[in-house]
């Protein structure tokens, strides 16, 4: 039987890959697409870890290059679930990239993935609460919160059913755009 509370702790991973030149793009940089798929590889291993249950990726909440990665660079992400829902979890997952020669280190992305744990009949199933044990890990559930609710708002107001342009044209007049109706 599964535990009803995990500790945070439990479920958090890291991983650490070198970057090699077949991971690059033509300006030799490592592709955006590349880390994203690490960053949904961790994210199903830490919420997978916590809801002891195969997990699948619902969104992911923006995700924001802040540094580029280079070819021999040593990156190193590590995920936590910041949150608990019903049968989701927010993952967050922090993305670092270390010169091995130099070892300077820098932050390449942040991000929050959601993730719904599901059984063998991919039928969403319940995952075990979160025991949340400093302060850190409480401001992580509380962000995770606020960013939910913020994608709540952004669907109500632009919800296709319910959507008025008219309503809306004022807020793009500062923009580059022309408005052709």
């Amino acid at each position: 039987m599964k535990k009803t509370y995990k500790p945070a702790a439990n479920s958090r991973i890291s991983i650490s890959e070198l970057m090699q030149p077949s991971h690059s793009n033509f300006n030799g940089k490592i592709h955006g697409g590349y880390i994203l798929n690490l960053m949904d590889q961790i994210a199903f291993a830490c919420a997978s870890k916590h809801s002891e249950a195969y997990c699948v990726t619902a969104s992911v909440n923006t995700v924001d290059f802040l540094n580029p990665i280079e070819i021999g660079e040593l990156v190193t992400m590590k995920a936590s679930v910041n949150y608990v829902g019903n049968t989701s979890m927010v993952v967050g997952i922090r993305v670092i990239a270390e010169n091995i020669r130099t070892g300077n280190v820098k932050h390449c992305n942040s991000s929050y993935f959601t993730m719904v744990a599901k059984n063998d009949g991919n039928k969403s199933v319940a995952v075990p609460g979160l025991i949340l044990n400093n302060s850190t890990e409480i401001r992580r559930f509380l962000k995770a919160i606020e960013l939910i609710k913020s994608k709540e708002n952004r669907h109500e107001v632009l919800n296709l059913k319910t959507f008025a342009a008219e309503n809306y044209l004022h807020i793009l007049e500062p923009y580059k755009v022309k408005i052709e109706l």
